[in-house]
């Protein structure tokens, strides 16, 4: 049985800070990646050669993130069945990450790419892990875990609070 791999892409290295969440969110899962830079603009043959390689290369969902005009989520979506998450980044060419954020959720119809918040490549890793866990029950496991820890967590910072308040 092949592991689950995904493919975590962006525009530039200067994308790398904020696209390192995904792989750390992917790690703590256990789930295979890769970590590349595919230009849509500066190396658009090899962001071809890379998107219509991916299901050759095993790469089950695609992470990809990008500044300014943005177009590598889409351009990845538009060469492959693989399904793609688009991570909109606050790059300095950007306008506050809102024209990322636009050029990657309007896409036209048959080409979908999943888009999440501006900079937020850690729910990217989790959307791409929920992906996988369709057929995978450890991964359900995992998230079922991640949801029961975070309840335990609003849960411990209610009782702060109302500590807090009983001083007061």
């Amino acid at each position: 049985m092949k592991k689950n791999k995904v493919g975590i892409i962006m525009g530039s290295k200067s994308d790398a800070p904020i696209m390192e969440q995904a792989a750390i969110v992917l790690k703590k899962f256990g789930v295979d990646y890769e970590f590349a830079v595919v230009s849509a603009h500066r190396s658009p043959d090899w962001l071809f050669e890379y998107a219509k390689g991916l299901e050759a290369n095993d790469i089950k969902v695609v992470i990809a993130g990008a500044g300014g005009a943005a177009h590598l989520p889409g351009m990845t979506a538009a060469l492959s069945i693989v399904p793609v998450i688009g991570v909109p980044i606050k790059s300095s060419n950007s306008i506050g990450g809102i024209d990322s954020l636009l050029s990657i959720v309007q896409m036209p119809n048959d080409v979908p790419v999943a888009t999440v918040a501006v900079n937020a490549a850690h729910n990217a890793a989790i959307l791409a892990v929920q992906m996988l866990a369709i057929h995978d029950e450890e991964l359900k496991e995992k998230l079922r875990t991640l949801k029961i820890d975070n309840t335990k967590k609003v849960d411990q910072q209610n009782k702060e609070l109302l500590a807090e308040s009983l001083k007061k």
